[in-house]
């Protein structure tokens, strides 16, 4: 296994766990504790972990709001299975506007066989990787968000609001029944509530994890969502809810 791998386990391990130990980390991986110990080193200067006593934690803001490489290289398999059931959702020639979060740009890798597509984004790194297809891109503009390779800000809010688009496509740090959708950070929930006023239908992609989870800031009530899609089936009580609020749910 490779370090870089290696160290995605860790933080995967970490946000499940909310800390990780060194003698654990090294009987699991067949390494010694000097490596985890250099892992781990190499994540807290990454401001990812922050190192203890045996060990390391991960914090409520870390947790929240990784960086977007670390974010596109975990749950993979979720973001994949996800995105291959919204992929039906959108049809050649549809208006869209999508975020910068990694379980959206892993439904954007899929649409590349759509045709006439026109899809408007502040995100840095999906304009770069889709640069060269036949995608109609459309950059929001704005001040460069370094952290999530995301576009923020006025000019980036004055942009989407100049367009009207058949469907927005999000996802969210947290969805729970009393504190609604919420998101990391207050300059990207900015620019997802200007994305949410500018479509006729509104998508999102959020993984189980997030259920019953709340982050840092409120981005929207769950009845403002037409459609939910997820990696598995919700409980029962989340699954009457979606129905009371007349919110589809794909699973």
């Amino acid at each position: 296994m490779l370090p870089g791998e290696r160290r995605n386990i860790i933080i995967d391990l970490a946000l499940q766990d909310k800390r990780v130990l060194v003698s654990d980390l090294s009987r699991e991986f067949g390494v010694t504790e000097e490596t985890i110990r250099r892992d781990l080193e190499k994540l807290e200067k990454e401001g990812i972990l922050t190192r203890t006593y045996g060990g390391a934690v991960i914090s409520r803001h870390t947790s929240e709001d990784l960086p977007f490489n670390t974010r596109n290289s975990l749950n993979t398999d979720m973001k994949h299975s996800i995105a291959l059931k919204a992929f039906d959702l959108i049809s050649d020639g549809d208006t869209l506007m999508v975020d910068a979060s990694s379980t959206t740009f892993e439904l954007v890798k899929l649409l590349s066989n759509k045709r006439n597509l026109t899809i408007i984004t502040n995100s840095v790194h999906l304009l770069h990787k889709f640069s060269t297809t036949a995608l109609n891109i459309i950059s929001s503009g704005g001040s460069l968000r370094h952290r999530s390779h995301s576009l923020v800000g006025a000019v980036a809010c004055n942009t989407i609001e100049r367009y009207h688009v058949d469907t927005v496509i999000i996802s969210c740090k947290g969805i729970d029944l009393k504190n609604g959708i919420t998101d990391s950070n207050e300059p990207e929930s900015d620019l997802k509530r200007c994305m949410l006023r500018q479509a006729s239908q509104i998508i999102l992609l959020a993984d189980h994890t997030k259920f019953d989870n709340t982050a840092f800031i409120r981005l929207s009530e769950i009845y403002q969502i037409d459609v939910l899609v997820t990696d598995c089936m919700p409980s029962e009580v989340w699954m009457n809810f979606f129905k009371e609020n007349s919110v589809e749910v794909i699973y």
